[in-house]
């Protein structure tokens, strides 16, 4: 387990409350899909887990469909971790008191609706019931730190842990951290979901859409317009996807990709090594890696990408 301060002067106590904070418990605020699937990752990790809500029946139906699933991953030999489905289930209590829930968790998940107002009640709210020790986190997918943290008291202990869904079976989970989140936050969240098996990126900083959902409309835009252009049937438009780009994108990147079509190119240049694509740079010629008019990664991204591959980056 894992042990990290964050920098806050004067606070002597900081280590013991770290310390007991690695052994901590897990609290998912918010029993609908994401927090459902957030509860079985924990447990499937050997976490202690409480699964919060307002209404009792929630917890209850909650608690009945995690056993249900947990069930049927075991049975189809797809269930999580070295626990059990029935050890599993058993580290996920449900938990109608905000101030019970929040006594001896170490990593607090909130998962309510993607509402502003009502997520930035609920964190202050959290903020006036946690010490120095605790991660403050968000499942939200578009809502910006800046909006949900400021002037919180632990902002430093705050970021934005954005899965994807459904979080059991795709593995990617954005951290996103507030201009105060504390470095120490964000090594922390990101060796916990790494602990649970999940795949997690660091933004380095709050965007708009973070990463994915960018990626993903960019895409969508472009889909939307060459269907609606007549270029190419919806059915067909899809395919494209699924059984071309799709299967590509599931196991290597557009950059990774990018660097080994042109690896050999003397200057890392895109456009010397395939010049029948120059026809298409206006598509991203606002968003080169140099900002030169060409497709040419500069130094540090190729040495970073030869290291992705395998290669020296020399």
């Amino acid at each position: 387990m894992w042990v990290q301060l964050l920098p806050r002067p004067g606070l002597g106590r900081a280590r013991a409350q770290w310390a007991m904070a690695a052994a901590g418990a897990v609290l998912i605020v918010g029993s609908g899909l994401i927090g459902r699937s957030w509860a079985m990752l924990f447990a499937s990790g050997g976490f202690q887990v409480k699964l919060y809500d307002v209404e009792p029946q929630q917890i209850a139906n909650a608690l009945e469909s995690i056993r249900k699933e947990l069930k049927l991953l075991e049975q189809a030999g797809s269930l999580k971790g070295s626990l059990g489905a029935q050890e599993q289930l058993a580290l996920i209590r449900g938990c109608t008191d905000i101030r019970e829930a929040v006594e001896g968790a170490m990593h607090i998940q909130e998962c309510v609706p993607e509402n502003l107002e009502l997520k930035q009640k609920l964190f202050a709210q959290l903020d006036g019931l946690v010490d120095d020790s605790v991660v403050l986190s968000s499942s939200s997918s578009c809502l910006l730190p800046s909006k949900l943290f400021t002037g919180l008291a632990h902002v430093q202990q705050c970021l934005v842990a954005h899965p994807v869904n459904p979080p059991y079976y795709v593995p990617l989970v954005e951290l996103v951290p507030h201009p105060e989140t504390a470095p120490a936050t964000v090594d922390r969240t990101h060796a916990l979901m790494r602990q649970i098996g999940q795949s997690p990126v660091r933004m380095l900083r709050e965007v708009d859409g973070f990463a994915l959902n960018r990626l993903q409309y960019a895409v969508i835009a472009e889909a939307w317009r060459l269907v609606q252009e007549g270029v190419v049937s919806p059915e067909d438009l899809d395919l494209v996807m699924s059984d071309g780009l799709g299967m590509r994108y599931a196991f290597i990147g557009p950059l990774e990709t990018m660097h080994l079509n042109a690896e050999e190119s003397p200057h890392r240049d895109w456009d010397a090594a395939f010049p029948s694509t120059r026809s298409l740079s206006w598509l991203f010629a606002d968003h080169r890696p140099t900002g030169d008019g060409r497709c040419r990664l500069s130094s540090a991204w190729f040495k970073g990408l030869c290291i992705v591959v395998g290669g020296t980056g020399g």
